[in-house]
């Protein structure tokens, strides 16, 4: 009878947690059964992280693991037949990758992971995996020399991201300072390694790159282990930087160290302090400067005075110059002979011209109709003006006009008497 009036119940309630209601809810244990069933379904899954704890009892390992890059952490439990098939025991602060499957304890409602195998992640994977992230963006270009921008000569005020009271931040502000005592700093310490760092970094990247007076920003640790510059390799910081507007400088670690973040940076110093040097003048080396450019710049012109001083002299000491009367006395000369020259040629020329005029003038006189008139020959006129030719063109009675060498008179005709026809020859 109790089974049956327990078994009624069970039979009314909803099939599904979207049929729930106030009024007919599950009891509580119905949906820790169901969660439980929905999450050891899961598939087992590989999984990466840091060790913040590894407590080993009874041959059992009770761990808490941390994503590297964000603040998640899970449970993660070794029972001791996984434990007895690792090469080594869990340490804390350890990068490790685990085969895990979700369990969800029902009775406290704790989800926790079992791990079925536990690797530490070794010096040589992680390089691997750099190397390929490395290449990865490198093929779209982030690293291309194209892309990076020129640090200004004297920046007005400087961004520093670093660790609070770190060694770096003192060598690049002492260092900056005593090459450039008037240099500025804007300087915000963020976590440099660990699970808080990349967030940070970021979020104070984009404080500065927002700041207009901000003329180029440096991101400064000091050396360390591998696992301890992770940050500076992570994916979401380099993309980060490489769509900065200001220029950025990266300052981490030591000469040998090379974080990603090295090959996306507008420059790359190999330490804080070098970091330094490169990203302000130094202001005795620019004293130094000024004094060597001075010299060279008194040396050139008194070169040019000297050179110039010389020629003036040399063209003073020309003939021309000496006795400039020279010149125009010679010149004076030349044009003298050329004007006697000029006048003789222009004398002969008209004398030339007289002789033909005059020549002209008895060539024109002898042919001339008064010429002809001075020897005793006449014209005589008929009265209408025409030349008298030909007796037989006047008439008895006509008036003739006639020219003589001096004068005109004027005449009757009486008688004509034509001329006789040659006698033809035999």
């Amino acid at each position: 009878m109790e089974n049956q009036q327990s078994a009624g119940p069970a039979s009314s309630l909803p099939p599904t947690a979207a049929q729930t209601s106030a009024e007919n809810p599950w009891p509580l244990r119905v949906l820790s059964e169901k969660l439980k069933i929905h999450i050891e379904n899961s598939p087992v899954t590989w999984v990466e992280g840091q060790l913040l704890e590894a407590n080993v009892r009874n041959g059992h390992a009770y761990l808490t693991l941390r994503d590297v890059d964000v603040d998640n952490s899970f449970s993660v439990t070794v029972w001791a037949s996984v434990m007895r098939t690792l090469d080594s025991t869990p340490q804390v602060g350890s990068r490790v990758v685990a085969r895990v499957k979700p369990s969800f304890y029902a009775k406290t409602g704790r989800l926790s992971l079992n791990a079925s195998d536990l690797r530490p992640v070794g010096l040589g994977e992680l390089l691997v995996r750099l190397e390929r992230l490395r290449q990865a963006l490198g093929a779209e270009g982030l690293f291309d020399a194209e892309r990076k921008r020129r640090l200004p000569v004297l920046p007005g005020k400087i961004g520093l991201i670093t660790g609070r009271d770190s060694d770096a931040e003192k060598d690049v502000v002492r260092n900056a300072t005593l090459r450039w005592p008037a240099v500025q700093f804007r300087i915000i310490n963020t976590a440099v390694q660990g699970v808080d760092a990349v967030p940070q970094v970021i979020k104070a990247l984009h404080e500065l790159d927002a700041d207009p007076t901000v003329e180029v920003i440096v991101i400064a640790r000091g050396g360390g282990a591998l696992e301890d510059l992770l940050p500076f390799s992570n994916e979401d910081l380099v993309r980060e930087v490489a769509a900065a507007h200001t220029p950025v400088v990266s300052a981490i670690g030591h000469e040998a160290d090379r974080p990603i973040l090295d090959d996306v940076a507008d420059l790359r110093a190999s330490t804080p302090t070098d970091a330094a040097k490169r990203i302000v003048p130094d202001l005795n080396e620019e004293f130094a400067g000024l004094d060597a450019a001075r010299q060279r710049l008194d040396r050139a012109v008194n070169t040019l005075l000297q050179r110039e001083g010389q020629l003036i002299a040399s063209l003073r000491a020309r003939p021309v110059l000496a006795n400039p009367q020279v010149m125009v006395s010679s010149r004076a000369e030349d044009l003298e002979r050329w004007r006697e020259r000029a006048t003789a040629v222009f004398s002969h020329r008209v004398q030339r011209a007289g002789d033909e005029i005059s020549h002209l003038r008895a060539q024109m006189r002898a042919l001339s109709p008064q010429q002809t008139l001075d020897r005793g020959y006449s014209v005589t006129q008929l009265a209408d003006g025409r030349v008298l030719r030909d007796v037989r063109d006047a008439a008895p009675n006509d008036q003739l006009r006639i020219r003589v060498a001096a004068g005109q008179l004027t005449a009757a005709v009486h008688d004509i008497f034509p001329a006789e026809a040659p006698a033809e020859s035999n």
